[in-house]
């Protein structure tokens, strides 16, 4: 397959740049110590990991309000673990994780030598369903805010990926073509498959190691995007 005319690249942020887990893990460290929740920080986020991840599902899909995702994540988490924690308790928490997670810098594996590595040669994007107040915040804390021209967020485009609006969006912010343009993210449905229809090439980083559709392009680290742009 042939690169030369890709010029504008899109990245997700959450997942594919900035290491979600490990600065949620942080950010619940200190609001635990906060208010003083005795639960074991790892055996909190085994549970909550996958919980979350079934709630961005179901915001993505318009079946829950940002509200009821920050407040029922962490209501389901305390409810498996048994542990009792009032509305008004799980509410705070919510909004102190809000708060204090994109206070934490961390990035996956090889981001910042990526975006160097890419930053002479193509326009550098984000298109992000996270929540439009704390995107710019992460991105900044952790020093990636200067590589990218443009940022698009699911609550500026009205829509979530994988809708094709929001990468209408996101192209007619950074006057690019999907032609020469390639979507670079971990979710398969919202960024590989919504950026596909769209026209834009695609790169799964499937760090996690799923069983994708086997038409679209893989790597597992980021490292590896050195092999095609």
């Amino acid at each position: 397959m042939d690169w030369n005319n890709i010029t504008h690249i899109f990245f997700d942020l959450d997942h594919t740049l900035w290491d979600f887990e490990r600065n949620s893990a942080l950010a619940f460290r200190d609001i635990f110590e906060k208010h003083e929740i005795e639960l074991d920080l790892e055996a909190f986020q085994k549970i909550y990991k996958p919980i979350n991840f079934k709630y961005w599902e179901l915001y993505r899909n318009n079946s829950v309000s940002k509200e009821a995702l920050r407040y029922g994540r962490l209501k389901d988490s305390f409810d498996s673990l048994q542990f009792e924690a009032t509305d008004a308790t799980i509410n705070l928490l919510a909004e102190d994780y809000i708060h204090y997670l994109p206070n934490n810098n961390h990035l996956l594996e090889g981001s910042l030598e990526v975006l160097d590595y890419l930053f002479p040669k193509y326009q550098l994007h984000i298109i992000t369903n996270g929540f439009e107040e704390v995107q710019q915040r992460k991105m900044k804390s952790s020093g990636i805010l200067p590589y990218f021209s443009t940022i698009t967020t699911s609550e500026e485009a009205g829509v979530k990926k994988p809708h094709p609006q929001i990468f209408e969006k996101a192209l007619s912010k950074s006057r690019a073509l999907p032609a020469e343009s390639v979507m670079i993210g971990d979710n398969l449905e919202a960024d590989i498959i919504g950026a596909h229809q769209f026209g834009l090439r695609t790169i799964f980083l499937n760090s996690e190691k799923e069983q994708p559709a086997v038409e679209f392009l893989q790597i597992q680290k980021l490292k590896e995007l050195r092999n095609y742009l």
